[in-house]
């Protein structure tokens, strides 16, 4: 399991969150580090690091949640095998994304990108088509009326203010 999710790791949040922004900082400024960089001294460096604090313990939390509850990793080649609705997931269906979103959000503020700005908005986009389009049609394919019950209440994007707890039958 640990080279499976590694895997996972390095490609997956590796590419999103460190090799695009690395380009689009190499791209606008000529450099892999503009000298741009946020300071302590800076509001702009205490507005970035607390989401990426923020983000990174939800991108842990949701990834351990998906290794432990859900027997997989969040590559789509290795999949869970069990619908995880515990933690983040009974607030929002995309927990995951909205951790890499808010980390790139304080890499943009961090180093003052306005590239790395931009791929946020692309890599939002991008997701906003995926989901719907593909990635939710295989998960009700995978995990039935229980994931098509899930998605009818826990908002895509949006995280609800209270936690949804699926009924639970016994027979």
């Amino acid at each position: 399991m640990a080279w499976r999710l590694l895997k996972a790791m390095v490609l997956l949040p590796g590419t999103v969150l460190v090799v695009v922004p690395a380009l689009a900082l190499w791209t606008t400024s000529g450099t892999w580090l503009s000298g741009s960089m946020t300071t302590p001294a800076q509001p702009l460096y205490w507005m970035g690091l607390l989401p990426a604090v923020l983000g990174l313990g939800l991108a842990v939390w949701t990834v351990a949640l998906f290794v432990r509850e859900g027997r997989g990793t969040p590559a789509p080649w290795d999949p869970p095998r069990h619908l995880v609705i515990k933690g983040p997931y009974r607030h929002v269906r995309n927990p995951m994304i909205t951790s890499v979103l808010v980390m790139l959000a304080a890499e943009a503020l961090l180093l003052q990108s306005p590239g790395i700005a931009a791929w946020a908005v692309v890599f939002f986009a991008a997701n906003a088509l995926y989901f719907p389009l593909h990635e939710e049609k295989r998960l009700a394919q995978r995990f039935g009326d229980a994931y098509r019950t899930y998605a009818r209440h826990v908002p895509r994007w949006v995280p609800r203010l209270q936690p949804w707890s699926p009924k639970i039958h016994h027979d």
